[in-house]
């Protein structure tokens, strides 16, 4: 049966059902146990947003909370995950990768290849993307290329409450390390989820619009901006049809190819700042391998090549919106017209 909740809400679940189907499935972060037994309260803090809020209480010491060094609970999440846990990492902000990225890219990224495929690392590290929430550059990027830049790390960012449950189920269950993204400002976006566990695969992407004039691909928040755009360019006539991609890498370049055989024009939507974006791999990828279906240029829509504005003006006019999506579905089309 499936009701409405948050995206929030549905990380919590599918961290709970999780624990409480495989004992081998653990959470680990900052504050994610902070607050319990204090004066005054009467449960964990549940981290920086109370995602995993009432987790503690039901699942005990398999909540850990960690001192504020990113580097030494990842590397000990990636150790546990070699030994035959199932860690969940909370790092709070992607931004924060940068302090463990020895442990990731040069070790949980490595093993299975270095040990001739004997070796699993099933940890998942969830963390906070995405601007628009007034968080300044240090606190609001969209790192995704750097991650499906790395063999060996898959990465997921989900744009609902339901494939948010389902892909984080499949990461968790997933023998490689996951690198899971939530944007920070969809957080209380709501949706009907089924209170019953479901997976979904990575690498699998989703149409969730169809149309025969123009392909529109995004991820995360993107795919609202993306969805927004289309249905005013559906008043004037022009029918769009929307891909989330919902996994980065692996990428689902077949469904993608064959709406573009489809509509003859391609418009890349992505927060991330343009150069080595997802939004430009997927436009050299559909020029490579699809080329001869394209009738037009391919268009991306993306955050300008700065850091993230604080200004509240500046961030506003930093984030892709479903004007400039529309705008460029228009220019592409009418090149190809």
């Amino acid at each position: 049966m499936a009701r409405t909740i948050t995206m929030r809400q549905a990380i919590n679940e599918a961290l709970d059902q999780e624990m409480t189907r495989d004992p081998s499935v653990i959470c680990m972060g900052e504050d994610i146990v902070g607050g319990a037994g204090s004066p005054g309260e009467d449960d964990a803090w549940g981290g920086v947003l109370g995602v995993t809020k009432g987790l503690y209480a039901k699942h005990g010491d398999r909540l850990l909370d960690t001192p504020l060094s990113e580097s030494a609970y990842i590397g000990a999440a990636i150790g546990a995950a070699t030994c035959g846990l199932r860690p969940v990492a909370e790092l709070m902000f992607i931004d924060f990768m940068g302090v463990c990225f020895d442990q990731i890219y040069n070790q949980a990224a490595k093993f299975r290849y270095m040990f001739g495929g004997k070796a699993v690392t099933p940890v998942t590290i969830r963390a906070m993307v995405g601007a628009g929430l007034r968080a300044a550059a240090q606190h609001s990027q969209m790192l995704t290329p750097v991650f499906t830049h790395i063999p060996g790390l898959k990465v997921v960012c989900p744009s609902t409450p339901y494939d948010t449950k389902g892909l984080l189920i499949g990461s968790i269950r997933d023998d490689d390390p996951v690198i899971f993204c939530e944007h920070k400002a969809m957080y209380d976006m709501e949706g009907e989820v089924p209170e019953t566990s479901y997976s979904i695969p990575l690498g699998e992407a989703n149409v969730v619009r169809e149309g025969g004039d123009c392909t529109i691909v995004a991820y995360g928040l993107m795919v609202h901006k993306a969805t927004e755009a289309a249905e005013t360019l559906a008043s004037e006539g022009v029918e769009c049809e929307v891909v989330d991609l919902r996994s980065l890498s692996p990428l689902d370049l077949d469904t993608v190819i064959e709406s573009v055989e489809g509509t003859g024009h391609l418009v890349c939507v992505d927060e991330a700042n343009p150069r080595c974006s997802i939004a430009a791999d997927v436009s050299a990828q559909v020029a490579q391998h699809a080329f001869g279906s394209l009738r037009a240029p391919i268009a991306m829509v993306t955050a300008p090549h700065t850091p993230v504005p604080f200004a509240p003006g500046l961030e506003d006019a930093y984030i892709p919106d479903a004007a400039r999506v529309a705008k460029a579905v228009r220019s592409t089309v009418a090149t190809g017209a």
